[in-house]
């Protein structure tokens, strides 16, 4: 009961974006660590095709094919596992094109949408837990 309630809830979807954050902020994290690197190539996970598939996989309504139990991060693999070279910056004498202010205002508005996904988990668990004290009560 619990599991298909859990799974027609946005929940999973929450928990796919919370998981997309926490992978690009580590792709985000190694574009500044490799500042000083000559000829490193910014890396990034395209936001546009994970949102695509994501709005496709919730207007499919096959939720639990698509959608793994909590804690398995094997959602959407190929949106996941698409990591693009960002070709599209200014090109440094070193062959470098890490931008620190570009990188930063990435990691910012990814760490902004993970805060949000989490905070509307948290809202849907609250919810769920005076649902449960409700009925416990009665």
């Amino acid at each position: 009961m619990w599991d298909s309630w859990l799974s027609n809830s946005t929940l999973p979807a929450l928990e796919q974006s919370a998981t997309f954050a926490q992978k690009r902020h580590m792709l985000l994290a190694g574009n500044i660590a490799n500042l000083d690197t000559p000829g490193y190539q910014t890396r990034d996970i395209s936001i546009e095709d994970f949102h695509a598939s994501l709005r496709e996989a919730i207007e499919s309504k096959h939720a639990p094919e698509v959608y793994r139990s909590p804690g398995s991060n094997a959602v959407l693999p190929d949106q996941m596992e698409k990591v693009r070279d960002v070709t599209k910056q200014i090109l440094y004498h070193d062959g470098s094109d890490v931008s620190v202010e570009e990188q930063v205002t990435e990691i910012s508005k990814n760490q902004a949408m993970h805060n949000m996904s989490i905070a509307l988990m948290r809202s849907q668990l609250r919810t769920l837990q005076a649902a449960i004290r409700e009925s416990a009560s009665v």
